[in-house]
């Protein structure tokens, strides 16, 4: 019964929680808090700062943490897997909607559309760290990691996770 009650806890936080992790957070301490329980809200203001502390999704985290308490390993998989069910779900049936009418010219129409706008964001982000490298490290060694990185990428099909590790280690070794 633990184990259904961690998916009530978290699930329903994710279908209601419209605005992401931090707009869920009330109705998370609502179902932990108020209806299971399971933390007083001294215990629940003390998790939410660990996992503010955390990289990652707030609701994921606070999830697995709570999941993890109540039900042990079994317990936090449950508890991420219904924060994430909701999207999951609504993904799913979104793209079979969408591929079931993927012949039609308004859904081609909106592929192309949508395109460029993929395009010119991708493009301003990659403005924003080119310009924020420049600013933590100064040109030369932005430019030598941009051309490493592409020789790396594009003419010898190293992996991208590869490139951005090594990336982090040659940053903590020789700009650390």
């Amino acid at each position: 019964m633990i184990y259904w009650d961690i998916f009530v806890a978290f699930f329903i936080p994710g279908v209601l929680g419209y605005g992401g992790g931090p707009a869920s957070i009330p109705l998370v301490e609502n179902e932990v808090v108020g209806r299971f329980g399971w933390m007083n809200v001294n215990e629940f203001s003390e998790m939410l700062a660990m996992a503010n502390a955390l990289p990652g999704p707030i609701a994921t985290k606070m999830a697995g943490y709570i999941g993890f308490q109540q039900g042990g390993i079994l317990g936090a998989f449950i508890g991420v897997f219904a924060t994430v069910a909701p999207s999951l779900i609504l993904m799913i049936v979104l793209l079979s909607i969408l591929y079931k009418f993927k012949d039609s010219p308004k859904v081609k129409l909106m592929t192309a559309l949508i395109r460029p706008t993929i395009a010119i964001l991708l493009g301003v982000m990659a403005f924003q760290f080119f310009a924020s490298s420049y600013e933590g490290a100064g040109w030369l060694q932005t430019i030598f990691l941009i051309a490493v990185s592409f020789v790396l990428m594009e003419r010898m099909n190293v992996h991208p996770a590869f490139v951005i590790v090594g990336s982090l280690v040659y940053g903590a070794v020789f700009l650390g």
